[in-house]
């Protein structure tokens, strides 16, 4: 039996284990800068949502409740600008990576189609194309692409790593092109909410897809903006063809959203003031990271929104990797997303302030 994990590429996060011990060796201990994982406490009324759902014997369905349709709906609309927005267009998910990871397998794809993302991108686009034997292509514009074998096409906006964010006209014309070539467009939307020197726009704003979902559907997650990586709460939303056939999938293969994580969703997406008290939190450290790297040499690009600074000295990233690590400071190498950042790194700001402080002093 072939094993499949021999189409994958290695995985990224083992190469940085030998860095990691360096840095976890500093006197004052490591702060880890590199995966970007939350650490700030889920806020309380998600907690006391998710303990008062905690007598949950029944196999939840994966469509949801309808208070947890409702709530997705009622959200799209509220912050995306969605308009007439049914149950149809949405449909949760158990985290958004497990979704862009086997996307391309429930979309029935394989040998000959082609999937498509940013030359600089979260790993698991590839991932997806790779599980199910599809080719894998990068673009700098989507539209220059060669439409014929394209099936999947992802945007990512605001990016990771590098916090790039498209225009309202970027994604106006970029839906326009793959409607017109039968293109099916998912975009990644999780860090839509963390916008610092952009404010991010939805395609599914009727600006950008003129009021129909035809053709595109937007994936969302409450990782960054709850503190909910630990949950698993995610969804996505838009052409209800398509979540219609993904919902009959995922009903035979149980990819069930948990019944208390389902309510927990509920109450994180009808309060809007703990994601404000979030990202006071996240501004706070970024522009001290910022100001730090800044000093100590370091150029950021792009970088206006995301939970990521995009930083480079204009070396080789393990280079720059190294050189952090002596100091304690764990990031990410460029080239995990792609051979285009092989000059820079990517600094999460998802440390704790105390962390982020230490990183601070060690960079003075």
């Amino acid at each position: 039996m072939s094993a499949v994990s021999s189409r994958l590429p290695v995985f990224p996060w083992d190469k940085l284990e030998p860095y990691k011990k360096t840095a976890l060796a500093h006197p004052d201990g490591i702060v880890d800068l590199s995966v970007g994982t939350p650490v700030d406490p889920v806020p309380a009324l998600i907690q006391e949502a998710l303990v008062a759902a905690a007598d949950s014997p029944g196999y939840p369905t994966v469509w949801g409740t309808k208070e947890l349709r409702d709530a997705l709906t009622g959200w799209c609309e509220r912050r995306l600008g969605a308009v007439g927005f049914a149950h149809e267009n949405v449909l949760p998910v158990v985290g958004s990576k497990e979704l862009v990871a086997w996307l391309p397998t429930q979309l029935g794809l394989g040998a000959g189609d082609v999937v498509a993302y940013p030359r600089l991108a979260y790993p698991t686009y590839e991932v997806g194309a790779r599980l199910c034997g599809a080719t894998p292509v990068v673009y700098d514009d989507p539209t220059e692409l060669d439409p014929s074998a394209l099936r999947l096409l992802w945007l990512n906006s605001p990016s990771n790593p590098t916090g790039k964010v498209l225009s309202k006209d970027e994604l106006t014309r970029i839906v326009a092109w793959a409607r017109e070539h039968g293109v099916l467009v998912f975009s990644d939307e999780c860090y839509l909410e963390l916008g610092w020197e952009a404010d991010p726009v939805s395609v599914l704003h009727p600006d950008v897809c003129g009021g129909s979902y035809e053709g595109i559907v937007a994936v969302h997650s409450l990782s960054k903006r709850s503190n909910l990586a630990g949950y698993r709460a995610a969804f996505v939303a838009g052409d209800a063809a398509v979540l219609g056939e993904l919902l009959q999938i995922r009903k035979h293969g149980g990819m069930m959203t948990a019944a208390p994580v389902q309510a927990a969703t509920v109450a994180a997406l009808g309060d809007d003031a703990h994601v404000a008290e979030q990202r006071e939190r996240y501004a706070a450290r970024r522009a001290a990271l910022r100001a730090a790297l800044e000093a100590h040499g370091f150029r950021i690009e792009h970088s206006e929104a995301s939970l990521y600074l995009w930083a480079t000295r204009d070396e080789p990233c393990w280079e720059t990797v190294a050189y952090l690590a002596e100091k304690g400071v764990l990031v990410a190498p460029g080239d995990f997303y792609g051979e285009a950042g092989e000059r820079f790194v990517r600094v999460a700001f998802t440390a704790t302030d105390e962390r982020v402080a230490a990183a601070v002093k060690r960079l003075a």
